[in-house]
């Protein structure tokens, strides 16, 4: 594939991405209040899946093909760029900082589960070489705590053991009446058609990304983390800005956090697909760097979702101009890393 080419292929796909999670918004946030379960939960569970399919379709392919560096960092860069963009909704709200509107507590809940989840990846790494019929103990375990943190999630969201306090620019996650009209059938066939034109974009973007990497000369990590995430992402960033001006602020958040909490899948999945041992010891140490930024960015917004500021620097929350710092300073390290 010529470079050309490869660079028009990327584009296109990162173009479908965006304009197909643009629709998806709508279904979803409509499906949340047709079915009850909520924004926090429909982020997490529906949004969360159909956003990350381009991305899971590309990193279960890079690694069938023994490419785990893109593979892992396409995964983990995926949940830093996600976290970034945060950011742009945060900005998006311009009255008060999404962070506290958006008060829920399953949205804390699913920032703790990410966080879960991120810490078993380095844990996987740093233990044993161990494994049964190629696949790391780790593996089975995060497919386990993803479900079971779900559980949890939807128990602290139907039977609260706390709530936080509302204020005036609270916005509270209340059902539309209006969703009821729309049939369950079509809303669940719509949703089931964008999802898997994310995962066919997704499919052909891995092929881009490669003869990327090979006209271009960037590494897999760097390709991973700057070009593939980024592009597999913005379904994330579509529907985070869109929930955002619908007003279904939990949505966005819990879109965004519980996106990424399916991402971690990723690794579990490409550990399954890559042949050749356990996928977590065959990545560099600049993956795992990664994926130890990633936890720092979600502790962050947690913080965020803590503390509830209602205004902080450029009309923003201080959470979000922590986590442009941070990301900069992880982009910047692996240009270091490539000079």
């Amino acid at each position: 594939m010529s470079l050309m080419l490869s660079v028009a292929l990327f584009a296109g796909c990162a173009l479908v991405i965006g304009v197909v999670g643009t629709r998806l918004t709508g279904v979803v946030d409509t499906l949340a209040d047709r079915t009850g379960m909520g924004e926090a939960i429909a982020g997490a569970v529906l949004m969360g899946m159909a956003t990350s399919l381009s991305g899971i379709v590309l990193s279960v392919t890079a690694a069938w093909k023994g490419q785990p560096e893109l593979a892992m960092s396409n995964a983990v860069g995926g949940i830093a760029v996600q976290t970034l963009f945060l950011t742009v909704a945060d900005a998006a709200l311009r009255r008060i900082n999404l962070e506290h509107a958006a008060a829920s507590i399953g949205n804390l809940a699913q920032g703790t589960l990410l966080m879960c989840l991120l810490g078993m990846l380095l844990v996987a790494r740093y233990s044993p070489e161990w494994t049964l019929w190629g696949i790391h103990p780790v593996t089975p375990l995060l497919l386990m705590g993803y479900v079971y943190g779900l559980r949890i999630i939807d128990e602290v969201r139907s039977e609260p053991m706390w709530t936080p306090r509302r204020t005036r620019e609270t916005r509270e996650d209340t059902p539309d009446d209006d969703a009821q009209r729309y049939s369950l059938t079509r809303l669940a066939g719509a949703f089931v058609a964008l999802a898997l034109l994310l995962g066919v974009s997704g499919w052909v973007m891995e092929k881009a990304a490669m003869a990327l990497a090979t006209e271009t000369g960037m590494s897999q990590t760097a390709v991973g983390v700057l070009l593939t995430s980024v592009a597999t992402s913005l379904p994330e960033l579509v529907t985070a800005v869109v929930a955002v001006r619908r007003g279904a602020l939990t949505l966005a958040v819990g879109g965004i956090i519980g996106g990424n909490a399916f991402d971690t899948l990723f690794a579990a999945a490409s550990d399954i697909a890559y042949r050749d041992g356990s996928i977590y010891h065959a990545v560099s140490e600049q993956t795992l760097l990664w994926i130890a930024l990633s936890v720092l960015m979600t502790a962050v917004l947690l913080l965020g979702l803590v503390r509830r500021e209602k205004h902080g620097p450029a009309r923003i929350g201080f959470e979000s101009v922590a986590l442009v710092l941070l990301y900069g300073a992880g982009v910047a390290m692996v240009f270091h890393d490539a000079a």
